[in-house]
């Protein structure tokens, strides 16, 4: 069969969600086991050698229906399904994809990357409509707003001292003076804070 593209990934990620929170980590290694894969496919590293792919499928197809809001990040690494994915669930369809998940405005919002529909239109709309230079403008756009949104989303996920923490770090790294050691000295929590946040 094969590792399943991140759009077949979708239902069973949902069904996954719908049991409670849920880590990542643990979805991965749960649907892989589902989905029988070989060793060879569990270990299937992605070109930048830093991810395994089905890996990322898992973490697309979690981002994707987060953005339809279906699920919800609890906390770092973490999610769970929201009451909308409940509902998609009382009357699940064979396959959750984009065109599903098109029925939800925040989707439509987080598709909207340009003002040019062709942009924000499906992959394979895309490859027929727009040149290579276009097509690869077009995931870089879109990779950029799924990343702000996804660091928006564990920003207000996190804790009062997590937040401190990533200001305070955040300021240090634009180059106002201090270092990583002086950061967790000065924190509320100490140390332990700024090592939960690294």
């Amino acid at each position: 069969m094969g590792i399943p593209d991140f759009q077949t990934l979708m239902l069973p990620v949902l069904r996954v969600a719908a049991e409670g929170e849920v880590r990542i980590s643990d979805v991965v290694e749960r649907l892989a086991d589902e989905f029988a894969l070989t060793p060879e496919e569990r270990s299937q590293l992605l070109t930048s050698e830093r991810q395994t792919t089905f890996a990322n499928r898992i973490h697309w197809a979690k981002s994707y229906l987060g953005k339809a809001g279906l699920v919800e990040l609890t906390r770092r690494a973490h999610f769970c399904i929201t009451d909308r994915g409940r509902k998609v669930l009382t009357s699940p369809p064979e396959r959750i994809d984009i065109k599903f998940l098109g029925q939800f405005p925040e989707f439509q919002t987080f598709r909207e990357v340009t003002e040019d529909d062709s942009v924000a239109a499906p992959a394979v709309e895309v490859a027929s409509t727009l040149t290579p230079d276009e097509i690869m403008r077009s995931a870089h756009q879109q990779l950029d707003a799924a990343l702000a949104d996804d660091l928006l989303q564990r920003i207000h996920s996190g804790t009062p001292a997590f937040f401190e923490s990533l200001v305070v770090r955040l300021l240090v790294a634009m180059g106002y003076g201090g270092s990583v050691t002086d950061v967790d000295k000065a924190l509320v929590g100490g140390p332990a804070i700024a090592a939960s946040t690294a």
